[in-house]
């Protein structure tokens, strides 16, 4: 029977959830590498929604709704799970910040952003999806942020999937451009890479680290302290290889 891992130290009142491979979550030291990858992202767009109407679909644990809030004039975080939206509402309380309980490909409030990241892969029909966010955004002509990880980097050589069981499609860089481009007449393709610490562990591991820390028997004690670690900071978002990028951000605008 495998153990159930919940968030650790939830604020009073505030139900933990649970790691199930679906969603990311805060609060989790096994975790915090995969946080770190999707906060990165979110401070990135917060840094560019400042005094702007922003819906964020398919919110989750609510974490990248509060810290848009933190700059945008109005949030709205959007889940249809019912445990994500109870512990988001409970969890991340600001008078311009609020959660509903709805489906993605329904949920319609006018906004000047859209922010969808980490989703795409999970739906059936990304290109309606798509369509709804341009009609969300008709009006204000606003933009759409939607991010997806990297298939080449993701899956095993070769595969056309990771082992993901949540994911429907995994797209490679060209693959995922001309889907956003087929629906938003301009789109921004920026890729995530390793950076600081990151991308030093991943050049050693090119140089063989693997296999030293397993001979040394210091794998156990050395990610137990390097995981928690992590950093937004050691992320870099920016144009470049997208080949080799972790995740791709699309910004879209029609």
């Amino acid at each position: 029977m495998v153990e159930e891992i919940l968030q650790a130290n939830q604020p009073d009142g505030v139900p933990p959830l649970p790691l199930t491979g679906e969603r990311t979550l805060p609060d989790v030291p096994d975790e915090n590498y995969w946080f770190r990858r999707h906060l990165v992202v979110y401070e990135w767009i917060a840094a560019r929604v400042g005094g702007m109407r922003v819906l964020d679909l398919a919110c989750g644990e609510g974490y990248g709704s509060n810290v848009l809030a933190g700059s945008a004039a109005s949030v709205v975080g959007v889940d249809a799970n019912p445990e994500a939206h109870e512990h988001a509402r409970l969890r991340y309380t600001r008078p311009n910040l609020r959660f509903e309980r709805d489906l993605v490909e329904t949920f319609s409030e006018p906004c000047d952003a859209v922010v969808f990241l980490q989703t795409i892969e999970h739906v059936e029909d990304p290109g309606a999806i798509l369509e709804h966010f341009k009609s969300i955004l008709a009006i204000s002509g606003g933009v759409a942020y939607v991010s997806t990880p990297n298939l080449l980097t993701l899956a095993p050589p070769g595969a056309e999937k990771s082992e993901n069981p949540w994911h429907v499609r995994e797209y490679r860089a060209a693959e995922f451009g001309d889907l956003c481009r087929a629906h938003f007449g301009r789109v921004e393709l920026l890729g995530l890479f390793h950076a600081r610490k990151l991308r030093v562990h991943e050049l050693a591991l090119r140089l063989g680290w693997e296999g030293v820390h397993k001979r040394l028997g210091l794998t156990k004690p050395f990610y137990e302290r390097f995981t928690p670690a992590i950093a937004a900071s050691d992320f870099a978002l920016r144009p470049g290889n997208l080949d080799a990028a972790l995740d791709f951000l699309a910004v879209c605008r029609s």
